[in-house]
């Protein structure tokens, strides 16, 4: 089995790869890329038909649906762990369980975008 092939499919753009030192360059770069993700997506699917939405984006991937949901997913649950990290003397960041999230019946069925 070729592993390279795993990866490529697991992250078709690549894995991120940790600078040695951050510099005001990559922050501004990752905050640039952050702004303008929504806009690129929403180009990118959202004038794709359910049956495309329902279609995965590798073989035993999640669908493009459930990939849309997860990046919201992702975000929200990020954006609550900084508020509780910057909030709370000792926070307690929770997990989630990504995979069992990607299977509710939003991720699976609710609209990818609302118009």
């Amino acid at each position: 089995m070729n592993t390279s092939n795993i990866v490529n499919d697991r992250y078709p753009i690549g894995e991120f790869i940790y600078p040695e030192n951050f510099i005001q360059t990559h922050i501004d770069n990752y905050i640039n890329i952050i702004q303008i993700h929504p806009v690129r997506l929403r180009e990118e699917t959202g004038k794709l038909t359910d049956e495309q939405l329902d279609t995965p984006y590798r073989d035993g991937g999640w669908t493009i649906r459930q990939v849309v949901h997860h990046l919201a997913d992702s975000h929200m649950n990020s954006y609550i762990r900084f508020k509780l990290a910057v909030t709370e003397d000792t926070p307690v960041i929770k997990p989630y369980l990504e995979e069992k999230w990607a299977e509710t019946i939003d991720g699976k069925t609710a609209p990818a975008w609302f118009h």
